[in-house]
């Protein structure tokens, strides 16, 4: 099954390598004894790349984990790759790696500014809730630096905590 990855360049699901403008994926769709991955390049400012990333994800993920785990998954996929896109006015990489006992999902970007947690101003913005999603629902999270820019993280495992 192939399908179209849009404005973000290459897409790596399963360990293959796709060329520019395609998907390529596990067929079986299984998540067996070994990982599974998706590999994604976000363009600047593309958010087209969000609801792509996610659909991606959800195929990636198609017979992973309890109920619910998945639309977690998604849910925090998605506020990583929509802030390393507003936040950050440059390019980023989502990586996806499910291996038996979990879920890790990394979105790289280039610029060195750490998220930061903070609550909406009000009721009404919706701004702000990001990472406070990601802390309160993920099984653990993280930043990492690197030498040019820094890696926002979570992990969550495959049964519900």
């Amino acid at each position: 099954m192939k399908s179209q990855a849009r404005g973000g360049g290459p897409a790596v699901v399963g360990g293959s390598s796709a060329t520019r403008g395609e998907t390529t994926g596990d067929e079986a769709g299984t998540i067996s004894g070994h990982a599974h991955r998706l590999r994604r390049r976000l363009g600047r400012a593309d958010l087209r790349a969000v609801p792509e990333a996610r659909r991606e994800l959800r195929e990636l993920l198609r017979h992973w984990g309890k109920p619910g785990r998945s639309e977690i998954a998604e849910l925090l996929t998605s506020e990583l790759v929509t802030n390393a896109l507003v936040h950050t006015d440059n390019d980023a990489v989502l990586t996806a790696v499910v291996e038996p006992g979990g879920l890790r999902v990394e979105v790289r970007d280039f610029v060195a500014r750490r998220p930061e947690l903070r609550g909406p101003e009000s009721d009404a913005d919706t701004h702000g809730r990001g990472m406070v999603l990601v802390q309160s629902l993920a099984d653990a999270w993280g930043v990492r630096p690197h030498g040019v820019g820094k890696s926002v993280w979570f992990e969550l495992g495959a049964e519900a905590a």
